[in-house]
């Protein structure tokens, strides 16, 4: 089924269904890239981690200079509003701020009107057969933008650096890119968070390497914290992941995924013949299922 189907948009301050949603051509967010998104989960009726992506959506639109009508309240009624009339228990959403129509040229002063746009559908990121035995990384020859560039913590609407990397991972037959920093240290993957257990220690990119800290990141970090493991936030090479254990991926799309193969050799337990997830990314997945149920705020 095509994931437009049934799916819900609030624009322009009513609900509508996909197909009958449109913006301006002269939208700085679709000319330029100009302004920012979150992606959000609904799991068993409710928005996971809601507060959270509002706070990180509201400091994002402070730091580009856009406001938000009616401020974070507002977006959250937007939030809750859509996802009710989506109607499942199960949900991807996207909510957009951009700058709004304005004249052709980068001046955002022409924009007067911010537009704001909640996105309530479904989402499938990789096959389920590969969810099984894990997916295949491939290190992109991009590089991901430094801080003093564009900052990791900001959702801006122009993922180019991603679309790239990801183009190439599928050209080269690979699932997924890894992404490097200009240091060449690993900063994340195209739309996702790296993780690497080694030893009972699970690692990730500090946001320091360029990469973006994500909600379901921290998750599993207080996860990792609760299942009596040490975590670490530091600096990993490629190096680091054909020594791990255990490699998967995080993030609010991709939920956490598994990683098979980097480069073509095989990681952690695929190396000597395993497939699929390795203990401690099942006991961390089980771990998050329960987790996501006590985070949320209902829709109804």
């Amino acid at each position: 089924m095509d994931d437009k189907e049934g799916a819900k948009v609030w624009i322009e301050g009513r609900v509508v269904d996909a197909r009958e949603a449109r913006i301006s051509v002269f939208d700085h967010g679709l000319l330029y890239g100009d302004g920012i998104f979150e992606g959000m989960r609904v799991y068993g009726g409710a928005v996971f981690r809601l507060e959270d992506h509002l706070r990180r959506f509201a400091y994002g639109a402070r730091a580009i200079g856009i406001s938000l009508d009616g401020g974070v309240e507002a977006t959250r009624k937007i939030v809750l509003e859509t996802a009710r009339a989506y109607g499942r228990d199960e949900a991807y959403i996207r909510l957009l701020l951009t700058r709004g129509q304005g004249a052709l040229g980068v001046d955002p002063t022409t924009c007067e009107n911010p537009q704001q746009i909640c996105i309530v559908t479904r989402i499938h990121l990789y096959p389920e057969e590969k969810l099984a035995r894990g997916i295949d990384l491939v290190t992109s020859s991009l590089r991901r933008p430094a801080p003093d560039t564009i900052d990791p913590g900001m959702k801006s609407l122009n993922y180019l650096n991603s679309v790239l990397a990801k183009r190439e991972a599928r050209l080269r037959g690979a699932d997924e890119a890894l992404i490097l920093n200009a240091r060449g240290y690993i900063a994340e993957a195209s739309v996702a968070n790296v993780f690497a257990c080694r030893d009972g220690v699970l690692m990730t990119p500090p946001p320091s390497e360029g990469a973006l800290p994500g909600i379901t990141r921290a998750s599993v970090l207080e996860i990792g914290a609760d299942l009596g493991m040490e975590t670490r936030e530091c600096a990993l090479g490629r190096l680091d992941l054909f020594a791990a254990d255990e490699v998967f991926l995080t993030g609010s799309g991709a939920r956490i995924v598994p990683v098979a193969t980097l480069d073509g050799e095989a990681l952690g337990g695929s190396a000597i013949g395993q497939t699929g997830r390795g203990s401690i990314t099942r006991r961390i997945e089980e771990a998050f299922s329960d987790f996501v149920l006590k985070h949320g705020t209902a829709i109804a």
